[in-house]
């Protein structure tokens, strides 16, 4: 009996809680880490699990927005606020970065295509759920905090941020920690870049269509929520 009382607070706490969305992302979550599992025991491979791990990164951006939200202590704290931002805009890219892992599925055998594609797709999608949320939340804390007459003031230039830190995970191979661990190689890619536009045409080209894309992405689902009765 006390183990099911546990077992019981367990759900209450982590599930039963939660809000709609909450709950949705929750269910999803599980579904892509269930295909994994299923994916592992049939093959014996362990091809993909970075998965999980970047569905994990893509949860921390999530977690500080939602947090800010629930501590309105922390956003009058103009130093603390400023700490949390930038943490948030350093992890935001592994949300939406888990896109570009269905370029894995290139070297996938043709009869195992779909299962990968729905995988890789499933947490991706996850990856861009928190993103597309947590990128909702941060702006309502801005419009109350400091008041945004248009959104795009707002959007496209972490969507623009977002993007670039897109490109610098995928193709320069930097994680978000490397701000830190080892910033001058960091800023001095990202100065050549600036420095000779035309002969990274393709990064630029890159950055650009994600940035455009993610804010499209972004501005559909909000208007297609608010349409919805």
């Amino acid at each position: 009996m006390p183990q099911l009382l546990q077992k019981n607070s367990l759900l209450q706490q982590f599930y039963f809680s939660k809000s709609e969305m909450d709950k949705l992302l929750i269910i999803s979550c599980l579904f892509s880490l269930c295909m994994m599992m299923i994916r592992l025991l049939v093959t014996g491979k362990v091809l993909f699990l970075f998965l999980p791990w970047n569905l994990f990164l893509a949860y921390i951006p999530y977690y500080i927005s939602s947090r800010l939200q629930l501590r309105p202590d922390w956003i009058a704290h103009k130093g603390k606020f400023a700490l949390l931002l930038l943490i948030w805009l350093l992890f935001l890219p592994n949300s939406f970065y888990i896109l570009t892992d269905l370029f894995h599925l290139e070297l996938r055998e043709e009869s195992n295509r779909w299962f990968d594609l729905t995988l890789i797709f499933s947490f991706a999608w996850n990856g861009i759920l928190l993103g597309i949320l947590s990128v909702r939340q941060m702006e309502r804390i801005f419009n109350l905090s400091v008041g945004i007459k248009n959104e795009f003031f707002f959007l496209y230039p972490v969507m623009w941020l977002n993007a670039l830190g897109i490109y610098i995970g995928r193709y320069m191979r930097f994680n978000s920690w490397d701000v830190i661990t080892d910033p001058f190689q960091l800023i001095g890619e990202i100065s050549m870049m600036l420095i000779h536009p035309f002969r990274n045409f393709f990064a630029w080209g890159m950055i650009g269509c994600f940035s455009v894309l993610m804010t499209i992405v972004y501005i559909s689902l909000k208007r297609i929520g608010k349409a919805m009765p």
